[in-house]
Formats: C-alpha cells, structure tokens, sequence
C-alpha cells in the first residue's frame, strides 16, 4: 500500500494488514492506535508522522495495544528527546498492569535541552511509626510530593522512594523502611526526571530493552520502573551521563531484574568520588542477575534491598585522580541476610559495604543476622588512597549483630601507590558487632599484595617458646576477619620435640583457653610442668557450625 504525498486525519484506530510506505503523514488522536502487521519498526512510524519522536510514540502505544506485536525495533535511529516519556499514559494504560513480554531493541535516545528535565524537590513533615514501617502519615502538603520521589533525611537509609501516596489520606508509601525515624521528622522529596518512566503502570514485567543507547548529557535519568512486576531485562545497552540514576525501582518491579552486557559512564567522572551523586541502580526485591558490565566512576553501581543477588563477572571502577582519595562503595547491600554471590568480579577503587539499614528496627532481637553472602574469585585494586581503606565493610545499625555466613575466598587484593593497613573492617558509626557470635566464616586462598595485615579462618600460626613454662600465650590480634575473637582451637600440632628445662621430653598434651587477653584475641595452651618447644595452632574467629 502506498500513502501518497499528503496529510491524513485518521479519527479513530486503525490496522494496516499490508507492507505500507508513506510519503504521506499522519494525523491522529492520542487515543488512537496505528499497528503494521508487516513493517513494525520505527522507520516506517516517522516516516508516517513524519516526526521520529511522534513515531516512536504512536509506534510504542502499538505494542503495548496490539498482540500481534512484540518487539519494537527502533531501526537503529536516532531519536530526539525533550521531555520524559510517560511510557503507560503513551500506551492508554494508566494506572494499569501489563504483565505480557515485550521488547524494544535497536536504537538511541538522545536527550536535548529543556527544562521539562528539572527535578522537583519538596520538603514536608511527617510522622513515621515503626508499627507501620513503610508508611509516612500526617505529611503536609503531601500533594506536592510526586509518586517516585526519594527520600531524604535523619533516620533514612539510601534510595528509598515513594511507591504510592493517597492525598485524601496524607499518607504516603515507602519502597523501604526507615532505621531510625521514628516520631515526626522533616524530610525532603527529590523527583528526578526519566527518558522512560514506567512508574505509571501499576504493574509491568517481562519487559526487555536490548542494544539501546541513552545519551543523557547529564540533563535526565535514563529507567523508571513501575511500582511491581518481574524480570525486567537489559541487554547490551549503554547509558552516557546520566544525571541521578539510570535505572531506579520504586516498589518491587526489579524482583528476577536480569542486567547483562551493558556499559554504564558517569557524568561526574572528574568529581572527587566523595561529592559524586549519580547511581546507576537500586533494588528492593529478590533475584537480580547483574553480570558482565561495565560501570565508571558513579557514587555506586548498585544499592541492593533484596536477597539471592547474583553479582557475576562485572567491572565496575570508582575513582578518582585525587591523592589519598576518598573511596566509596561500588555495591550496597542494605540486608543482613542476603543470600548473595559477588563472583568474578573487577573491583576497582570501591568496596563492598554490607548494612542493615533497610529495618525499622535495627537491633538484632531474633531470626538472622549478617549472613548469606559469598565473595569469591574477584580482582581487588585501588590507587593513591589512605591506608584506612577496606574493600570489604560490614555496617550494623543496631545493636548485637554478629556475622553468621560469609564465604571470602580466592580473590586477589592489590593497592597500587601505597599499602592499606588490612582489606576488611567494621564500621561502628551506629553500632558495633557481637564478636563472640560469629559462626561458620571462611576466608581461605586469598592473595594479599601491599596489605600489610593478612587475613584468614582458619588462621594456623607458628608459635616457639624458648623459656620452659606452664602457659603459653598466643596471639591472633589482627590476624582474624573483622579483627575478631579467638573463639576456638581446631589444630595443634608440636613441630618438634617439646622439652621440659632440662632437655627432657614432654608427651603430655596441653588444654586450650580461648578469648583470652583484654580483647579476648589470644588462646593459652596450658601444660601440666614447665615446657619449651614449638607448635602449629589452628585457630577460628568462630564456631564452624
């Protein structure tokens, strides 16, 4: 069918069951649907409405509406964009789920000037009350605060947004709780503005984008999800400049999310880390799968609220040119039990920081503590920073917590420019760990390069006492993970004779004592006469079941 040269008004909905070429264009309702059942793509969309934004508008209403539809090839075009696209009002479904897959693919966005991408900050009052830990009631002028903005104050954990508000109510929903903001507080409110925004869905999944580009120019976001669904997907995408976030999940639409192959380039790559502000994704549910990406120099790559993450064969590299920089964490894990994998992995000028500060009720009481997560077969580095740094912190915000499974093991860590004083730590702002509570830690077969402090557990020391004595004291101070306590002695074996003062040999076999000293870091071994000699002991920071 051929659309000859003209201008065409078409009232209501129509399908073209025929190959179509217009030289013609189009011009249609909102409302009204255009689907080609024979050359769904992006070129022959413009070339109808003669405007490549208009087209992929029209073109993306289609494949929300018509079945016969489910990827949208954008034909490798370039198309301009001048202010977010509201993905469900362009699709007439509003308010609405879509839980059938789709796909867009092939093709570039790139962002042009307006202020159509200025944020929208709001500051209220609000009450929050642990009972009701994903709730801010009594908040004033709740209407001004858009649905998708996050959450800023004292007591409030990262990236948390707003999932739902109800005006009439003057509530408003969290994607999270808060650690520690219990009464009436004063928060602020920042809408930050996407290229897609799906958060007006009710519900969205299996939706795909692969072999997309946002050229964001540090003027917009890239991704808004809808506030639920599952498996999201991204594939070999690349995201330049964003403003804020690429990717930002408001509810519990990133549950199974899939990010694969794609590179992510910060705007702020001349920023000291400390002072950088952009984020390439969040999470707050279960399952994501982030694998083989690269990341660039953002404030994080990921801040993850959920478990059984899969963080797989990703580069992701966070600094800065600054000497004795200021180092942040590449990935947040923001639950104490997350059943997650970090496997494979380039670390680069960042570090992994474990918190709990997604509980509105921080103090461990019952249940699980810091446990679940494997950190094995990474590349560790870092550049010009102080010796203070860790590339593995562990952040309880309540009292009690203790560490009960974490496997770090076969990885490789190495400052460049300087030593760092050990490659792990707590970090007691709010609260420290409960040392005499750790169980089943491993930390084997790791490689430690300009670190001046090695770890292990087991850890197998060789002691000699040269003087005959009945106590022999051993310490482990700093030689433990976490710089923890001598909980148990799993090995002791004498290296050579053990001999009494005047020469003679020992075969009686000492008794232990554990947590011994003013830090509890040394064991005694503790015999029955006065004995010389050396021995290999084994020592654990923990009981191994």
């Amino acid at each position: 069918m051929l659309v000859s040269t003209g201008t065409y008004y078409l009232a209501s909905s129509v399908t073209f069951e025929s190959k179509v070429r217009f030289e013609g264009t189009l011009i249609m309702p909102g409302s009204a649907t255009r689907s080609l059942t024979r050359n769904y793509d992006l070129a022959t969309y413009e070339a109808a409405f003669g405007n490549e934004l208009t087209g992929f508008k029209k073109a993306l209403q289609a494949l929300f509406t018509f079945t016969d539809h489910a990827t949208l090839d954008l034909s490798g075009r370039r198309i301009a964009v001048d202010a977010p696209i509201d993905v469900a009002a362009e699709a007439g479904l509003s308010g609405q789920g879509f839980e059938i897959r789709r796909v867009l693919r092939n093709g570039t966005f790139d962002v042009a000037t307006s202020t159509a991408w200025d944020s929208h900050v709001a500051t209220s009052q609000a009450t929050y009350a642990i009972s009701n830990p994903k709730k801010l009631t009594a908040v004033a002028n709740v209407a001004q605060i858009e649905v998708g903005s996050l959450v800023q104050g004292t007591g409030v954990g990262r990236e948390i947004y707003v999932t739902a508000r109800n005006i009439g109510a003057g509530t408003l929903t969290l994607s999270q709780p808060l650690y520690g903001a219990a009464g009436v507080r004063t928060y602020t409110f920042s809408r930050f503005r996407y290229v897609l925004d799906f958060s007006g869905f009710s519900a969205l999944s299996k939706f795909e984008m692969h072999d997309i580009e946002f050229n964001l120019k540090g003027i917009a976001s890239a991704i808004m999800m809808a506030p639920d669904g599952i498996i999201f997907q991204l594939g070999d995408c690349f995201f330049n400049k964003p403003k804020d976030r690429v990717i930002t999940s408001i509810g519990q639409a990133d549950q199974g999310m899939l990010v694969d192959n794609c590179q992510f380039l910060s705007n702020e790559q001349a920023t000291p880390a400390q002072d950088r502000t952009s984020i390439v994704l969040n999470s707050n549910g279960n399952d994501l799968k982030l694998r083989h990406n690269r990341v660039v120099r953002f404030a994080h790559f990921a801040v993850l609220g959920g478990a059984g993450n899969l963080i797989l064969g990703n580069h992701f590299f966070h600094g800065d040119n600054e000497l004795n920089g200021v180092r942040r964490a590449g990935v947040v894990l923001t639950s104490p039990n997350v059943k997650t994998t970090i496997n494979g992995n380039y670390i680069d000028n960042c570090s992994i920081e474990w918190t709990n500060e997604y509980d509105a009720d921080p103090n461990f009481t019952s249940g699980f503590s810091f446990g679940g997560l494997t950190v094995d077969g990474n590349i560790f580095t870092v550049i010009n920073v102080n010796p203070a740094f860790r590339w593995i912190v562990v952040k309880p915000f309540g009292a009690d917590h203790f560490v009960q499974g974490f496997s770090m093991q076969g990885n490789v860590f190495k400052p460049l420019n300087g030593a760092i004083d050990r490659v792990e730590m707590v970090d007691t702002t709010h609260a420290d760990l409960n040392y005499g509570r750790f169980k089943n830690i491993v930390v084997t077969g790791n490689s430690f390069n300009s670190v001046d402090q090695a770890i292990s557990n087991p850890m197998t020391l060789e002691y000699s006492q040269n003087m005959p004595d009945t106590v022999w004291t051993i310490s482990a101070a700093g030689l433990l993970p976490f710089n923890g306590r001598a909980r148990n002695v799993v090995g002791l074996v004498a290296e050579r004779m053990i001999q009494g003062p005047a020469g003679e040999r020992r075969s009686d076999m000492p008794y232990t004592r554990i947590e011994q000293g003013a830090l509890k870091q040394d064991v005694t071994l503790n015999w029955a006469d006065a004995s010389a000699g050396k021995v290999q002991v084994t020592i654990r920071v923990d009981t191994p079941v």
